[in-house]
């Protein structure tokens, strides 16, 4: 059976003295680590969450949190990983929404519970950080060590297993429903896209909360381990991978930008580190050049997904990575890669028909990986899941060798003066100058254009940047129309917690403006 929770039971049977868990309080054996998630599967039982109910976690990532997640799987239940960042309202919303039973607080998240917005909550709250916690309610460690093992639920293919909320940062995120078949399916995937291996140890970098966690799934699959990153820094990142003999993660560009930068990285020890696979954007090529110099014999691999597809559609090999940067034809580090096995994609035009081999549309896809819509949201996942197929809402290409080109967000594209411009086509041409470290553009209301392009720009350390430098800049290398007139210089950018940058907030901003706004560093 493709369920998480026959994945688990063979897990234990199959790799059973094998490590699971390679944690800073604990090591568990696979035998270990099944029967405490068996034990927190009776645990919730107790706490009155029975098969298909769904149960609400917020948490930094730990060993816990991972196995509340398991702990749903076997027991029949729906775990719902909340967004750390969002204020006490919308976690209460996401809480209603999902129709949550409890709601599992970590280590530092304990205040929510005083917060005004989720005092109904008082009385169904668990605390999974360590033991013993500063709260009056009750703690996962007393629970499961009490709990007899409950044996596992008779899950199916097509059963209901994770929600993950979408958004969130602004207006109301909405759930999406994923089940055994799309998250096991997707492990498969991603696993021989990853090369998988039994001696693997998997860190858990990316907020569990968020889909790119799932990548995890694979590791489960092959009977890897897994180690867990409470909080991301360069130096964190690097010491775990140092203590914990980390062999694979999966990092945000911003993050492998981070730990480039850190003061300290030539003084720890990565020699375990196999493959370093990153997503959510693909990364300029100095960057891919620099971590290939910096994190000697370790592969780079990038993917692109959805939380829809449980994530991952596509993967750009690490042989693609090397022989672009040793080659200086870096133009293939702009793709997402081909597809999984098993992954069907397409680009329709704005009548539904398949465009052309290097034509641009929406990006489409189909399989088992794929999710079957969103929670109590009819009209959206009938918009979205049409005749069998997902429309991603992703605007890209795919050329005569089948990789990927995604151009833009349907949404981020910019209609000035009549002319379609790609977002990301302009970034890429301000990412060509060397004082620019990080750039997004936006469209934003024009009295005479309709729409017209805002760009956020954080100048490199120590350098400054003018508006006439970047127009300048940009002469010759795009489009006259798609150069930005309008632009802010700021130290920071509004990022997600997988270090997205989120233009929602940008565009909120800077929406309303009518003329050049600059900043001062």
């Amino acid at each position: 059976m493709l369920t998480m929770t026959s994945a688990l039971e063979r897990a234990a049977r199959v790799y059973g003295s094998r490590p699971a868990i390679i944690d800073s309080e604990a090591t568990y054996s696979w035998s270990e680590f099944v029967d405490r998630i068996a034990r927190a599967a009776a645990m919730l039982k107790n706490l009155g969450v029975g098969p298909g109910d769904t149960y609400g976690i917020v948490s930094p990532n730990t060993f816990r949190y991972y196995e509340m997640i398991h702990a749903g799987y076997w027991l029949g239940a729906i775990p719902v990983p909340i967004n750390m960042r969002l204020a006490p309202p919308e976690v209460e919303y996401i809480l209603e929404n999902a129709n949550c039973k409890i709601l599992a607080l970590g280590h530092g998240f304990e205040q929510l519970a005083r917060d005004p917005a989720l005092l109904p909550w008082s009385d169904k709250l668990l605390y999974i950080g360590k033991s013993p916690g500063e709260v009056s309610w009750p703690q996962y460690d007393q629970l499961i060590a009490d709990a007899t093992p409950l044996p596992p639920c008779n899950a199916g293919e097509e059963d209901d297993a994770l929600l993950l909320y979408t958004g969130g940062t602004t207006g109301r995120s909405k759930g999406v429903r994923l089940t055994h078949l799309n998250i096991v399916s997707n492990g498969l995937q991603v696993g021989l896209a990853m090369r998988a291996r039994v001696d693997d140890n998997y860190l858990h970098a990316a907020p569990m909360f968020h889909a790119a966690d799932l990548l995890g799934t694979c590791y489960t699959l092959t009977g890897g381990a897994h180690s867990f990153l409470p909080a991301f820094s360069g130096a964190n990142f690097l010491k775990a991978v140092q203590d914990y003999g980390v062999t694979k993660v999966m990092l945000a560009p911003t993050m492998i930008i981070m730990t480039l930068q850190e003061k300290g990285f030539d003084d720890y020890d990565f020699s375990s580190l196999r493959l370093l696979f990153y997503g959510s954007s693909p990364m300029d090529a100095e960057w891919t050049k620099r971590a290939m110099e910096k994190f000697t014999g370790v592969e780079i691999e990038q993917g692109y997904g959805l939380t829809e597809t449980s994530p991952i559609l596509t993967t750009l090999d690490p042989e693609e990575h090397r022989v672009a940067i040793e080659t200086g034809e870096t133009d293939i580090l702009r793709s997402a890669g081909r597809p999984l096995a098993g992954v069907d994609m397409k680009i329709l035009d704005e009548d539904g028909n398949e465009v052309p081999v290097n034509g641009t549309g929406e990006v489409v896809v189909r399989g088992p990986n794929v999710s079957k819509g969103y929670l109590n949201r009819p009209e959206e996942t009938a918009s979205a899941f049409r005749n069998g197929w997902f429309h991603t809402g992703d605007v890209g290409r795919l050329d005569e060798n089948g990789y990927l080109f995604v151009q833009d967000r349907k949404k981020d594209m910019i209609v000035t003066g009549g002319e379609n411009v790609y977002t990301t086509e302009v970034e890429a041409a301000l990412y060509q100058h060397p004082d620019v470290h990080e750039a997004a553009v936006v469209g934003v209301p024009d009295e005479k254009y309709g729409e017209a392009l805002f760009a956020v720009i954080v100048p490199a350390p120590g350098k400054t940047l003018t508006e006439q430098q970047i127009i300048d800049h940009c002469r010759g290398r795009i489009g006259n129309y798609k150069i930005p007139r309008k632009m802010a210089f700021v130290d920071a950018m509004p990022k997600s917690a997988m270090g997205k940058i989120l233009k929602t907030e940008l565009r909120k901003t800077y929406g309303g403006s009518e003329k050049i706004i600059a900043a001062a560093r």
